[in-house]
């Protein structure tokens, strides 16, 4: 009888990522854009942000660090070619291994610690320190892809709060200084408002004894007394996003919560497929993403499914679908110089609770113009047919010299550069595009997957544009669901997102 080699020595790391990668099962004529299309790649990629009211760092939390961190690994399956399973009963008991990419200590870096591709400007500014972290952290999961390597899905954090005496934010772009605070506009409870919250991380690992389902998570919150082992007890502000799958079967879930407090009332928690490389939206840095191709109107869809458990309150203005890009107002790209970009938000709200602020009483907050899916253009004086129900809110940005009376001007400090946003709701002008139609669909107790024609609908949107100037490429470099709770304190958000997917027409 043949001596039995012993288990150890038999076992075999495959090299090399396992099959279970996903594929589309969409028409020829259109590809993917990410790199994890539909969310079904085993070895996943997946981090975290966080920024304060004006999207900039401004005060990190001492026990966090700078506010970025990643989960990323590669799943390797263990085995043994010479041996059959009885002899090997590790083999049983540790089917796969996972390999992390990012470290405890690559997460908790802050300003002032060194790591490879700082930029000396950088190390003692803690807004730069992390707009270099993330492109560090973004170098550890890089993946490489055709047309072009990809990074992470990003999970995005932001508080409201703004010390106006403290003079953080820009306005319109432009420094300015302190001045008086206005509570009903800006909360802030005092020195400190603004900072960082805590992030908290189990890393994605292998469910006991259920060695065939991976799961992780981000955590934490903003307020100073938060136990961490109570979660959403108390009244203090919480977040928590986990993902979860089970190896080679369907789309990882990432299930999202969102608490307020009374001194962080508003608050954000999205997840995005941001650019792999140059601007996001919303951003005056470089950032690292998921998405490989850049989606551009009118010719893209998204896809995903959404399950919204609980709504987070009558101000939850929960975004079924928002999306970021940035051109100037006379419609050139933007270069970084936030005196004159111009970031453009488009968003579908879904929170049945929220209102047509659009009215024909209320001209300033309507687009001038509603489009048609027929190309039929209305202005928004003709009263029997502007769909008004349609828009919750248009706003200009505050650099715009042409304006059609009557406007409303964006909030000039929420974005480092001005801003402007078209914000819609369900009605049926919309379902042509596959978004939906009257009040509730998509909603608590109808979790649906959607496949909306996003690049058609959002190049029917009016954006200010000057006068004359050549009509700006809509190029979207972040796509996002999520929800922000807007200055309503002790409200909890709920839901969960799978399948998630843009696609681009084949070139």
């Amino acid at each position: 009888m043949a001596k039995q080699t012993p288990c150890s020595f038999l076992l075999v790391l495959v090299l090399g990522e396992l099959f279970f990668e996903g594929v589309v099962n969409v028409q020829s004529e259109y590809i993917s854009a990410v790199g994890d299309p539909e969310m079904r790649r085993d070895s996943l990629r997946v981090a975290i942000e966080s920024w304060n009211q004006c999207n900039e760092v401004g005060e990190e939390n001492l026990q966090t660090g700078s506010p970025r961190a990643a989960d990323c690994f590669d799943i390797y399956r263990v085995y043994s070619p010479q041996t059959n399973s009885d002899s090997c009963s590790i083999c049983n008991e540790m089917p796969y291994v996972l390999v992390h990419r990012v470290t405890d200590a690559d997460n908790k870096l802050t300003t002032g610690e060194p790591f490879l591709g700082l930029q000396p400007k950088s190390q003692f500014d803690v807004d730069l320190y992390a707009a270099d972290k993330e492109l560090y952290l973004g170098s550890k999961c890089e993946v490489d892809d055709t047309p072009n390597p990809w990074q992470f899905w990003m999970i995005m954090l932001k508080n409201g709060n703004m010390d106006t005496t403290a003079a953080r934010c820009p306005k319109n772009g432009q420094k300015v200084g302190p001045f008086r605070p206005d509570y009903n506009a800006f909360p802030c409870f005092g020195d400190g408002c603004m900072k960082q919250p805590y992030i908290y991380h189990d890393y994605t690992k292998l469910r006991w004894p259920d060695t065939t389902t991976l799961k992780g998570r981000f955590f934490g919150s903003w307020d100073s007394n938060w136990d961490v082992s109570r979660g959403t007890m108390g009244n203090t502000s919480y977040y928590s996003v986990t993902w979860e799958k089970k190896i080679g079967e369907g789309s990882w879930v990432f299930h999202h919560v969102l608490r307020t407090s009374t001194k962080y009332p508003w608050l954000m928690l999205y997840l995005r497929s941001d650019s792999t490389h140059g601007f996001s939206g919303g951003y005056h840095y470089s950032t690292r993403g998921m998405s490989k191709i850049i989606p551009e109107s009118p010719n893209f869809k998204v896809r995903f499914t959404l399950n919204v458990i609980k709504g987070g309150g009558p101000h939850s203005q929960f975004y079924l679908m928002d999306m970021g890009s940035c051109w100037k107002n006379n419609g050139l790209p933007c270069d970084g110089n936030v005196t004159s970009d111009v970031t453009r938000y488009s968003e579908m709200i879904i929170n049945p609770q929220t209102p047509a602020w659009c009215k024909p009483e209320k001209l300033d907050v309507c687009p001038p113009y509603h489009t048609f899916s027929n190309g039929t253009r209305v202005h928004r004086n003709d009263t029997s047919r502007f769909p008004y129900a349609a828009y919750h809110l248009h706003c200009s940005p505050g650099t715009a010299e042409h304006l059609e009376a009557p406007s409303n001007l964006c909030d000039p400090y929420s974005n480092p550069q001005p801003q402007e946003i078209v914000q819609i709701l369900p009605h049926p002008v919309w379902g042509e595009y596959g978004y939906p139609t009257k009040q509730g669909e998509g909603w608590i107790g109808d979790s649906r997957t959607w496949e909306l024609d996003v690049g058609r609908l959002s190049q029917s949107l009016y954006f200010y544009q000057d006068p004359g100037t050549r009509p700006a490429r809509r190029q979207w470099m972040s796509i996002d669901l999520g929800t922000e709770i807007f200055k309503d304190p002790d409200q909890v958000a709920e839901w969960t997102v799978s399948d998630f997917n843009i696609l681009v027409p084949e070139q």
